[in-house]
C-alpha cells in the first residue's frame, strides 16, 4: 500500500485501483513522501468516503491534528461503550463539530443547549459519551467545555448509529418534546422537576408517539371507558393534554388519536401528583 497524498502527520491518502482511501495511524506520514510504502503495523482505521471524500480530506489537512486525535478518540470510545458501529460520516461531523465548539470555548463564548434535559433522558448512553468526551478534552488540551457540549456531542453519536434516525429528525423530535414539556409548564404555572421518574417517563412516552406518526404505525388503543373515567376524574390534566395535542397539530401537522390523549393526560396526572 504506497502513500498517494500525505494530508498531515497521521493521515493518508492511498489509491487502490480506482478508488481512494483515508488510511489513518499515529505516525504513519513521519518522514514520509508520495509513494512511500505505508507500515502496515501503524494502520488503525481505513476509510472510503465516496462523494464525502474530499470534504474529510480538506478537514484532516486543514485542522489542528490534536482536535482530529481528539474527534478519533471519542468515536473509538462511542463504538465500544455502545457496542454498535458508527456510519463514516461520524467523522466529518463531529470532527468539524468538536473544532468549532472548541474554538467557541476558547474565545469565550458560551456554548447552550436547550435541548440538554431531553438528550439526558432519550439519548442517556449517548449522552455518557458526551460526557466521557469533555473530560478527555480537558485531560488532552486542558479546556473545561460545559455540560451543555456533551449534550452535543451525545446528538452525533446517535445519528450516526447506522439504524438511528438523521440528525435532523433527532433534533426536531427532541425541539418538539421540548416545547411541549414548556408549554405544560405555562399551563399549570409552575417548572418541571426534570430529574424526576415522572418527567423521564413523559419524555420517552412523547417520544415514543412522535416516532410512531411519523412511522405511521398504530397508536395503542383505550377503553372507552378508560377513557371517559381519565376525562372525568383528571379533567384538569386531560385539558393540558388536549392543548398539547392541539400544538402539535397546528404547528408541526402532527395529529394525536384521543387514545393518546388519554396517555398523556395519565403521564400529566402523574407530574401533578407527585409535585
Amino acid at each position: 500500500m504506497k502513500i498517494n497524498k500525505i494530508l498531515n502527520n497521521n493521515a493518508v491518502v492511498v489509491k487502490e485501483g480506482t478508488e481512494e482511501k483515508i488510511v489513518m495511524g499515529a505516525g504513519i506520514a513521519f518522514q514520509k513522501r508520495k509513494n512511500d510504502v505505508i507500515n502496515q503495523h501503524k494502520i488503525e482505521k481505513i476509510f472510503v468516503m465516496s462523494e464525502e471524500n474530499e470534504k474529510f480530506q480538506e478537514l484532516l489537512r486543514s485542522l489542528p491534528e490534536e482536535v482530529i486525535d481528539i474527534a478519533e478518540e471519542i468515536i473509538s470510545y462511542a463504538e465500544g461503550y455502545l457496542q454498535v458501529p458508527l456510519s463514516n460520516h461520524i467523522h466529518i461531523g463531529l470532527t468539524d463539530h468538536l473544532s468549532f465548539a472548541i474554538n467557541r470555548t476558547k474565545s469565550g463564548y458560551p456554548i447552550k443547549n436547550k435541548l440538554l434535559n431531553e438528550i439526558k433522558t432519550l439519548y442517556a448512553k449517548e449522552f455518557h459519551v458526551g460526557e466521557w468526551a469533555i473530560r478527555y478534552v480537558k485531560e488532552q488540551i486542558g479546556l473545561t467545555m460545559p455540560e451543555d457540549e456533551a449534550g452535543h456531542i451525545a446528538l452525533h453519536i446517535h445519528t450516526a448509529k447506522l439504524d438511528s434516525s438523521n440528525m435532523q429528525s433527532a433534533i426536531k423530535h427532541t425541539s418538539m418534546i421540548t416545547e411541549l414539556l414548556e408549554l405544560l409548564e405555562e399551563r399549570i404555572g409552575y417548572p418541571l422537576q426534570r430529574n424526576s421518574i415522572s418527567h423521564q417517563r413523559m419524555v420517552t412516552h412523547l417520544h415514543f408517539a412522535l416516532n410512531r406518526f411519523e412511522m405511521n404505525e398504530p397508536f395503542h388503543d383505550i377503553d372507552p371507558d378508560m377513557l371517559d373515567l381519565i376525562k372525568s376524574k383528571h379533567e384538569e390534566a386531560y385539558r393540558y393534554a388536549q392543548a398539547m395535542g392541539e400544538y402539535v397539530e397546528q404547528e408541526y401537522n402532527v395529529s394525536f388519536p384521543l387514545s393518546e390523549v388519554g396517555y398523556i393526560a395519565l403521564h400529566i396526572q402523574r407530574i401533578i401528583d407527585r409535585t
